[in-house]
């Protein structure tokens, strides 16, 4: 993704909670974590769970079924069982605070 994207409003996104979105072909998870938005990949790597019905703490979220763990802001993997990390994407809010884009 190269071009924002203008995927929803920011009230849609829950304080705690990430919800997932498909952009152009991918599925983006967008968390809400102090205010903040994080755009991730949202299937995790090692088994393809939706990152989006994780857990959050600490600025990472882990996946529901094998408690791996990747950073919001880097996407970088915590621990086993992923060997690897996902994709994060910029987030702009644009027309006031009430519309978001990726890119």
């Amino acid at each position: 993704m190269n071009a924002p994207i203008s995927i929803a409003r920011v009230d849609e996104i829950a304080e705690g909670r990430g919800k997932a979105f498909d952009v152009g072909e991918k599925r983006i998870t967008v968390f809400q974590v102090d205010g903040r938005l994080h755009a991730i990949d949202d299937a995790c790597p090692h088994a393809g769970a939706s990152l989006a019905k994780g857990y959050l703490e600490d600025g990472n979220v882990g996946y529901p079924w094998h408690y791996a763990e990747f950073g919001l802001a880097t996407g970088k993997h915590r621990h086993a069982p992923s060997t690897c990390g996902v994709a994060v994407y910029p987030v702009t809010v644009t027309d006031g605070p009430t519309h978001m884009e990726v890119a």
